[in-house]
């Protein structure tokens, strides 16, 4: 049907597009900064408290320590990053949501407020992961969320939300956002942030919101739960870390890792990466690429485009806190442990900038004004008055620390500053170095009751050079990986491993009718000798062999189990190794969600259970061969004939113990251990299962449940007897 007035459709449009800005607006809130220090703000950010009603120690912590904390720091916002309760039972098992859990965490949060004297709408929270298990839509009945957290009393209703702070020098922007699933699964199928195309839009208008800011400028840092290694991308292909990269973001302050991944969960991202990186496989260290030389506005440099991302860990167990500052345009921040309780003090360094932490473009030559590297500065936050502070640079360069400056602060402003900032002269020029971590900063403060308070040694580079930020095992594999990338090639390189091993050989053996045994393996020692004798074998066992090609290519073709994914209802899906199904959608097409969370189920039963399965089959079957020409040997009474053969010791204690462990079978009795033991990690799979999503093994999912046992049972009796 066509427009009959071109002005009516103008003015709807008009009307959209306005009403479209109006709501963006609505979200963003401006804070005027008043008092000193002079172009210094700083905020808190909390994250994964996991409030839950098997541990109402986290609730009562978090009540206890974090209000004076707040009333003690005196932030200009407090950021909540993320999985406010627990959703859990006790068993951990069973992941869905507990209003008793949010009415604890409404009644802690303004306890907290009231006791820090900070405002309600300083306060911001996020939806984690844990917050949307089993929540089939936002805004519905178990969207507890929506009632209970400060963002949903307040009406901040989108999922994006920014806050900018004035100091009169320049505007720090925060932009934060909900990427969780917006069809809430039950865990453990619930482990990324989904982040849409429309979500990214809204992420691009909001970071560039103060781009046509004349004069001040602009700072820009975003918040979120999900580091970027667990966020997936969009339908289209894009990504939160090309967003902000295009947006010339400062940082990304995010959760949902914990501490007991490593404390030293940091990453740095750029935008001319290794060509490993530029396809989001995975990063080896945490500062990205070797730092070049910094050039000079003559040399042509251009903005290097780069950011930080940093996970703070969790109030769940650490009881972490992190202070975050922004001094001038420089941005640095501690993490404080609460574990023991309150801090009677508190010291964030604000320059020298921590050199693992720095930005390359922070330190463009273009932009450099000498008069910001005059003094060493820090916060200090105290709950009793301070006596003195002092701040002291060591030299590394000998081998061991030597103190090569130790010089008293003084404190700026006065009795109407927000916070106490110390600062001292320095001569920065004598700290000039190409090493970047040569030099290391600590400060000191005493307070009226003789406490001491020491800072960690923290390496600076006056010029900007990036210190190595190096990750352990576990570091590496939580935020070097991008999980949502490696997957598929995950997923198919096991069916490459796993099919070729089962398939070719097979194919081999009927063209060229080769048979290979035992003997010929003696005879002829190797690798692929090995594996071709040892799949021969197999093959006798067809039954078995038939039944793992059917079993591998029903994995891919079918339905592993049938669950109910939500809180309530009777409502199942089916997981496939693509996702959820739950039901067609209006061009009768299969919906898939949850991908990639369901690789925490689909990759450990292949490579934990499918794989060592495979691989015990085969043992069986060879212990079962030696075994065999074992019995064939004796029965012949050419017991020196087949030592001689088979290159056997021929003294007498070496033909003993052979005799004895072929004789007794001890290779089987260790592979029936390991068959056990596998059995047991599957049981333990299916039981988790089963409590997560309330299945019946025999009714919702017979096949993933009984198939392995089936084959090592039948494998154990076919290859108990020697004939």
């Amino acid at each position: 049907m066509g427009i009959r007035n071109p002005f009516i459709f103008f003015f709807f449009l008009f009307t959209l597009h306005f009403s479209s800005a109006e709501s963006l607006n609505k979200e963003r809130e401006v804070i005027e900064l008043k008092g000193g220090p002079k172009d210094v703000a700083w905020v808190v950010q909390l994250s994964d408290l996991h409030f839950s009603v098997h541990h109402p120690e986290r609730a009562l912590n978090f009540s206890k320590i974090v209000g004076p904390s707040l009333s003690m720091i005196n932030p200009s916002l407090v950021f909540i990053t993320g999985d406010l309760t627990d959703g859990k039972s006790k068993d951990l098992l069973t992941m869905k949501q507990d209003e008793e859990e949010w009415l604890e965490y409404q009644k802690v949060l303004e306890d907290v407020i009231k006791r820090s004297g900070l405002k309600k709408n300083m306060f911001y929270d996020l939806r984690g992961n844990h917050d949307a298990f089993g929540v089939p839509a936002f805004g519905g009945k178990f969207d507890f969320y929506s009632n209970y957290s400060i963002n949903g009393q307040l009406k901040r209703s989108g999922l994006v939300n920014s806050v900018t702070i004035q100091t009169g020098e320049r505007s720090i922007l925060f932009v934060g956002f909900d990427s969780s699933m917006s069809l809430g699964l039950r865990g453990p199928t619930n482990l990324f942030g989904h982040p849409t195309d429309q979500l990214l839009d809204d992420i691009s208008s909001e970071l560039s919101a103060l781009d046509s800011q004349p004069v001040k400028s602009v700072i820009k840092i975003a918040y979120g739960h999900f580091p970027l290694s667990f966020s997936a991308a969009s339908h289209s292909g894009r990504t939160l870390k090309d967003t902000f990269l295009t947006h010339n973001l400062s940082a990304y302050l995010c959760g949902h890792l914990h501490t007991k991944f490593g404390k030293n969960l940091k990453r740095r991202h750029e935008s001319n990466q290794h060509p490993l990186y530029s396809h989001n496989f995975f990063q080896l260290n945490g500062h990205g690429s070797h730092p070049g030389n910094l050039k000079t506005c003559s040399d042509g440099a251009t903005e290097f485009k780069e950011f930080w991302e940093w996970e703070m860990g969790d109030w769940r167990k650490s009881r972490a806190m992190r202070i975050l500052a922004i001094d001038r345009g420089w941005t640095s921040f501690v993490d404080v442990d609460l574990r023991l309780g309150a801090k009677n003090v508190i010291l964030l360094p604000t320059f020298p900038l921590d050199s693992r932490f720095t930005l390359e473009r922070s330190f463009h030559k273009c932009k450099m004004d000498p008069l910001y590297f005059n003094s060493v500065r820090a916060l200090v936050f105290s709950s009793s008055p301070i006596v003195s502070v002092v701040a002291r640079i060591y030299d590394s360069s000998p081998g061991n620390l030597v103190m090569v400056l130790e010089t008293p602060m003084k404190k700026n402003g006065d009795a109407s500053s927000r916070a106490d900032l110390y600062t001292c002269p320095w001569n920065f020029k004598a700290f000039e170095d190409p090493s970047p971590d040569r030099f290391l900063l600590q400060i000191e403060a005493v307070d009226i009751r003789g406490r001491s308070t020491l800072t960690e040694l923290r390496p600076f580079s006056v010029g900007g050079l990036r210190a190595r930020l190096s990750w352990n095992w576990k570091e590496f594999m939580v935020m070097g990986c991008q999980w949502d990338a490696l997957y598929y090639p995950i997923l198919w390189s096991f069916y490459l491993l796993i099919l070729s091993i089962l398939l070719i050989p097979k194919a081999i053996s009927l063209v060229s009718n080769r048979q290979y045994t035992y003997k010929n393996f003696i005879s002829n020692k190797g690798l692929v000798s090995c594996a071709a004798w040892i799949l021969s074998e197999l093959y006798n066992v067809p039954l078995v062999w038939l039944s793992m090609i059917v079993y591998l290519f029903y994995l891919i073709l079918c339905p592993w189990l049938s669950g109910q994914v939500f809180t309530e209802g009777g409502e199942r899906g089916y997981m496939t190794y693509r996702g959820w199904v739950l039901r067609l959608n209006k061009r009768a097409k299969l919906d898939f969600h949850g991908y990639p969370d369901i690789m925490v189920v689909v990759l450990p039963h292949l490579y934990l259970v499918v794989l060592p399965t495979v691989i015990v089959i085969g043992a069986l079957v060879a212990e079962r061969a030696i075994f065999q020409d074992h019995l064939r040997a004796l029965s012949a009474k050419k017991e020196d004939d087949y030592l001689v053969t088979n290159k056997v010791s021929a003294s007498t204690h070496g033909r003993n113990k052979t005799l004895t462990l072929l004789h007794r079978r001890w290779i089987r009795k260790i592979l029936l251990l390991i068959s056990s033991a596998i059995c047991w990690k599957h049981f333990l799979n299916c039981r988790a299962l089963i409590k997560a999503y309330a299945m019946n093994p025999l009714i919702h999912f017979p096949i993933y449940s009984m198939s392995i046992p089936l084959f090592l049972a039948y494998t154990i009796y076919k290859t108990s007897r020697a004939e």
